[in-house]
């Protein structure tokens, strides 16, 4: 059955005789069963000097691993000389009776799943009651790094693990949570769709994503509470060479929407696989950005907001295949396909997508970057079910690119990044559609065959 979005009677009566404003908020409050949420803003506090992550050329690295220690933080990277603009983490909590999800979005590069589980056992310890947990990443190039317990991605891109960089960060996340799960209210939801301004363009030169998911969230009294908005970009408007720490385009956007809606604005990147800024530079930034807060703010004013009941969360488990740098994709067709390097030492056999729906308006994260082609087959079978779907990109894990068979076999550094492989795009991507007919309670058609990631494994 698709997801009601209004489960009181007394509500649902209200709004079919043509209710004000005033007779839903009304209702919403006097409604038991009805979803609550509250949202947070907490500046991100990290130690100066702290590198930044997104970068892995020289021009982000020191020309010799600090082997004797000369900086608090940074190791393979340069140190950091300040902010070019806040970075942030803010917290969403929704709640009903049978369901409570935490999501946390964060001006960083990407999260692992080692980041995650630390954000869980911390919120533990601090008695905010369980939760799913959704933490997404927003992609920013100028985010601060030394996070990721994994020698591997701190070499190239993160630098290697900083316990008090780690502990800053994820404090930070605990802060917000606990505020916003104070500040619950009973709440109106509302999702639409809007298109982005010309602001992207394609790596491959293919059609681009240009929808915007606008998730608005008020009080009973019609207030601003949060507002999530979902966009496909990557976050290196601001160069190599920048040492500031930004949110980038996305940062600035959300701070935009924050000053004109006086509400946390969590931005939730997409399937960005293949998706750079139209421009680069910090002019070109803050124009993009208020192009996009200009096209969000519109959503915002068309949103509709009434109470809903309904909160439900799926997940699932998906075996890949194993992790390899393949030579063949990051020097050239020459090279034959079985030399590669194994990186099952570093990266997970296994991940989990999580699916979740309020109301009419349904998310499923992704551990990485997929291409646009899989966004588009995901939102596209799902529309059926709910009225506003969109992916929760570079959540809850980073386990790289996922890319269709023809655009891994050129060399190229997307291709390089491609993992998993060809075939574990189309597997998560039939995963990620499993789960939002299993919100939707609905069963999928059986019009081919589910992919396998691993040999006799594929999901479960």
């Amino acid at each position: 059955m698709r997801g009601e979005v209004i489960g009181c009677s007394i509500v649902l009566g209200l709004l079919l005789g043509g209710a004000s404003i005033v007779g839903i908020a009304d209702a919403a409050a006097r409604c038991t069963n009805c979803v609550t949420a509250g949202a947070s803003y907490v500046a991100l506090r990290v130690p100066p000097g702290t590198p930044l992550a997104g970068y892995g050329g020289m021009q982000r690295r020191l020309v010799f691993p600090d082997v004797f220690d000369r900086y608090a933080h940074a190791f393979w990277f340069r140190p950091s000389v300040g902010e070019h603009d806040p970075v942030a983490s803010r917290a969403l909590v929704l709640e009903s009776r049978a369901a409570r999800l935490v999501w946390v979005t964060l001006d960083l590069i990407a999260v692992d799943g080692s980041f995650t589980r630390a954000v869980q056992g911390r919120l533990a310890r601090a008695g905010v009651p369980a939760a799913t947990l959704i933490v997404s990443a927003s992609h920013t190039h100028s985010g601060p790094g030394a996070f990721m317990d994994s020698e591997l991605r701190g070499l190239v891109a993160v630098d290697r693990l900083d316990p008090v960089v780690r502990d800053a960060l994820v404090e930070g996340v605990v802060t917000a949570v606990r505020r916003a799960d104070g500040a619950r209210a009973p709440a109106l939801v509302a999702a639409t769709r809007v298109t982005a301004p010309a602001v992207t363009v394609s790596r491959l030169g293919k059609p681009l994503d240009s929808e915007i998911v606008v998730v608005k969230v008020t009080s009973a009294a019609g207030e601003p509470l949060a507002l999530v908005w979902n966009f496909a970009i990557h976050g290196t408007m601001l160069p190599a060479r920048n040492l500031h720490l930004s949110g980038d385009v996305m940062g600035a956007t959300s701070a935009l929407l924050e000053q004109r809606l006086g509400a946390p604005a969590l931005f939730v990147n997409g399937a960005v696989a293949d998706v750079s800024p139209a421009a680069h530079g910090v002019a070109a930034l803050r124009a993009t950005a208020g192009a996009l807060a200009a096209t969000v703010e519109a959503g915002w004013a068309q949103a509709k907001p009434v109470p809903v009941t309904t909160l439900r969360v799926a997940r699932r488990t998906v075996a890949l295949p194993r992790p390899a740098v393949s030579l063949k994709r990051c020097v050239g067709r020459w090279v034959p396909g079985f030399l590669a390097i194994p990186l099952g030492f570093d990266l997970p056999a296994e991940t989990e997508l999580l699916a979740a729906a309020v109301g009419d308006t349904a998310w499923v994260t992704i551990p990485g970057e997929l291409q646009t082609s899989f966004g588009q087959a995901i939102k596209g079978e799902a529309r059926g079910l709910f009225a506003s779907v969109f992916l929760a990109g570079l959540s809850n894990d980073y386990l790289g690119y996922f890319m269709r068979l023809e655009d891994t076999r050129g060399k190229g550094y997307v291709a390089c990044a491609t993992l998993y492989g060809p075939d574990a795009g189309a597997c998560l991507t039939d995963a990620a559609i499993e789960l939002l007919y299993r919100l939707g309670e609905r069963p999928r058609p059986l019009t081919r065959p589910s992919p396998l990631c691993d040999s006799g494994s594929g999901t479960r």
